[in-house]
Parts: structure tokens; C-alpha cells; sequence
């Protein structure tokens, strides 16, 4: 059973427990579709979901006040990814992602080590060997190809990205 991060606790929100998360997910809603969640690898039945800005807020049944929410603040949430539903085409999971090789002209030029998220375009973080990372743009001009069974991306890189 593989589990993915879903969000970050980062917070208490009232005195019965509730926990404030900032989600990691693009669909948020995905919270009310789960049944239980994960923390430290142990499982948490939810019991109710609710919104507060661009926070979640989540209680679950085995936590009842505040002095036991206050444990969790800073931990990561999980979810069993098939839980999770089927992604939208060209859509993937950034665990997925991470390790594929980068493929440019039949030459691999490295490895997805992260993605960073933001309001516009996702940006591929690729470690190469002996040099410092550079960063694709996750767009349809530079990403060809992504094949998450055999972990290969083939792309075609931005001009001069090399040599910044």
C-alpha cells in the first residue's frame, strides 16, 4: 500500500482537537473523499472536514482536545494513493515523478530530485551529476513525453538553461 503527502499540520484551530492543515494537493475537496488519513504511519478515521482561507481544517476522531492536536503541529499527512483516485491526463504525482530521468536528444542529462509548485507553471528540479541543478518549466514546449512505469521524461530544454 503506497501512501502520498497530502498536506503539512501546521496548526490548531479551537479547543476540540481540530487540526489546521495547509494541503498539498491541487483538489483540496479530496479531503471530504477520504475516510482516514495517515500520520507517522498510523491511521486517522475523519470525522469531519471544513475550510478556513487556503487551510483545511480536519478532525479526526481519535483526536478530542487541544492539548492532544497540539502533538501533531509540523507532522505530514498520507494518504493510500489509490484512495486518491485517477489523475486528469498529463497530470501526475510528484512522488512519481521524482527519480525519472531526463532524456534531451537520446542523452540523459539527470534526474527529477523535486518539483516546485507554485501559481503558474511547475518547475522540475533536476540533479546532474558533478553540477548544480537546473530547473524545466513542466510545459507542453519543453515536457515531450512522461513515462512514470519506466521513469523516463523526455524533454527538450529551454534555450541557454545549461549555462545559467
Amino acid at each position: 500500500m503506497r501512501k502520498i503527502e497530502i498536506g503539512k499540520i501546521v496548526n490548531t484551530h479551537g479547543l476540540k482537537g481540530t487540526l489546521k492543515v495547509q494541503p498539498w494537493v491541487d483538489y483540496p475537496e479530496i479531503f471530504e473523499e477520504l475516510d482516514n488519513v495517515y500520520i507517522s504511519d498510523k491511521e486517522y478515521n475523519i470525522k469531519s472536514v471544513g475550510y478556513h482561507k487556503s487551510s483545511i481544517l480536519l478532525d479526526l476522531k481519535e483526536i478530542t482536545d487541544l492539548t492532544q492536536a497540539e502533538k501533531y503541529k509540523d507532522l505530514i499527512l498520507y494518504a493510500n494513493r489509490e484512495d486518491l483516485g485517477d489523475l486528469p491526463n498529463n497530470s501526475y504525482y510528484i512522488a512519481d515523478l521524482i527519480g525519472c530521468k531526463i532524456i534531451v536528444d537520446n542523452n540523459e542529462i539527470g534526474v527529477v530530485s523535486d518539483v516546485i509548485t507554485s501559481t503558474g507553471t511547475d518547475l522540475y528540479e533536476i540533479r546532474r551529476k558533478g553540477d548544480k541543478p537546473i530547473y524545466l518549466p513542466a510545459a507542453k514546449e519543453f515536457v515531450k513525453s512522461v513515462d512514470i512505469t519506466n521513469k523516463v521524461i523526455c524533454a527538450v530544454l529551454p534555450e541557454g538553461l545549461l549555462e545559467i
